[in-house]
């Protein structure tokens, strides 16, 4: 009880200490031609992404689950994917997830090969994205903004 009561107090002080230092920043350069020239397929499934992407996320997420809702669905689980795609070599998925008394939308994009999956960089995103068009819009834009976590 004492370790979850910690933990939500941390989680909330985080946001506020982090505005405190330098602005958030939105996707690197050297990713930004991945988001932009990639041509994203919608996955309307988490069965439809890679492997390699589901378990980094399942890592990520930091439990023994992929924690993670199917669109439209409801569901115990903590997080909702809200929309995904993925080209040749990287995937972006955005869902939502609680963050204190409220909530949050992240996106997280990695870089994917048969051999090989890597988290490639994630961040605070708008809510009310509703297609992947739309994600890539806001990474591009500058709208999603770098977040260190929590997954």
């Amino acid at each position: 009880m004492r370790t979850r009561l910690l933990w939500t107090i941390l989680m909330s002080l985080g946001p506020a200490s982090m505005a405190a230092g330098q602005p958030p920043a939105a996707l690197p350069g050297d990713l930004r031609p991945h988001v932009q020239n990639g041509r994203f397929d919608v996955v309307t499934s988490l069965r439809g992404l890679p492997l390699g992407v589901r378990n980094e996320l399942q890592w990520l997420f930091g439990g023994p689950d992929l924690d993670i809702a199917e669109p439209g669905t409801t569901s115990s689980a903590l997080r909702g994917l809200l929309a995904a795609g993925c080209s040749y070599t990287d995937c972006l998925v955005y869902y939502q997830r609680p963050l204190g008394a409220g909530r949050v939308w992240r996106v997280m994009l990695f870089h994917w090969t048969p051999s090989a999956t890597k988290f490639e960089w994630g961040g605070n995103a708008p809510a009310g994205l509703t297609t992947i068009e739309a994600v890539r819009s806001a990474v591009i834009g500058g709208t999603v903004t770098t977040s260190s976590g929590p997954w």
